[in-house]
C-alpha cells in the first residue's frame, strides 16, 4: 500500500504535468490570436483604403484614382484637405495632406505634445511621460490605454517607435495641423 505523501506527490505531479499542458497551449493559442489579429489588422487597413479611393473627390471612383497618380487629374483634390474615411471613429492611414483633424481629441493631443517635443528639439517620450504631461494619474490602467493609442497611431503611421516604449512623430508628419 502507497503511502500517503507517495499518493500527494503522484497527484502533485499529475497537477504540474496538466498546468504545464495547459500552459503550452495557452501559448499557442496566444501565438495564434497574434497571428489572427495582424491579419484582421491587415484587412482593416485594406478596407479603409479601398474606401479612401472609391470615395474619392466626386464620388467616382475613376476620378479618385486618376487624382491619386502622379501627374494625374485631381488638382481640387490636391487644394482641399483629405478627411478620414470614416470621421472620428478609426484612426485612418497617415498620407500626405491628411490633416491631423481627422483623427480624434485623444490621438490629437498625443500628436501635439510629440510635435511641441520636436519643435523643441526634444527626444521621444514614453507613455509614462504623456500621462505626466497631459496631467494624468500615473497608472498602470491610464499608461497601457495611452501605449494602446501611441501603438495604433505608429500602426497608422503617424508616429514612430525608434525605441522600444519612445514615441515621436513619423518622418513627414510635423506641423500644427499633422500634415507635412
Amino acid at each position: 500500500m502507497p503511502s500517503v505523501v507517495g499518493l500527494l506527490e503522484q497527484h502533485e505531479l499529475a497537477a504540474r504535468r496538466r498546468v504545464d499542458g495547459l500552459r503550452e497551449e495557452a501559448d499557442r493559442i496566444q501565438a495564434e490570436l497574434a497571428a489572427a489579429e495582424q491579419e484582421w489588422l491587415e484587412w482593416t487597413i485594406a478596407r479603409e483604403r479601398v474606401g479612401a479611393v472609391l470615395s474619392g473627390p466626386g464620388g467616382d471612383s475613376a476620378d479618385a484614382v486618376a487624382a491619386e497618380r502622379p501627374g494625374g487629374a485631381g488638382t481640387e483634390a490636391e487644394a482641399s484637405p483629405l478627411v478620414a474615411a470614416k470621421a472620428k471613429s478609426q484612426v485612418p492611414v497617415w498620407r500626405e495632406g491628411l490633416a491631423r483633424t481627422a483623427l480624434s481629441a485623444d490621438y490629437q493631443r498625443i500628436l501635439a505634445v510629440l510635435a511641441d517635443r520636436v519643435r523643441l528639439g526634444q527626444g521621444p517620450l514614453t507613455c509614462q511621460e504623456m500621462a505626466s504631461a497631459f496631467g494624468m494619474d500615473v497608472v498602470p490602467a491610464k499608461v497601457e490605454a495611452l501605449r494602446s493609442k501611441a501603438k495604433r497611431l505608429v500602426a497608422r503611421g503617424w508616429l514612430a517607435e525608434p525605441a522600444p516604449g519612445r514615441f515621436t512623430l513619423a518622418r513627414g508628419v510635423s506641423g500644427s495641423d499633422g500634415g507635412s
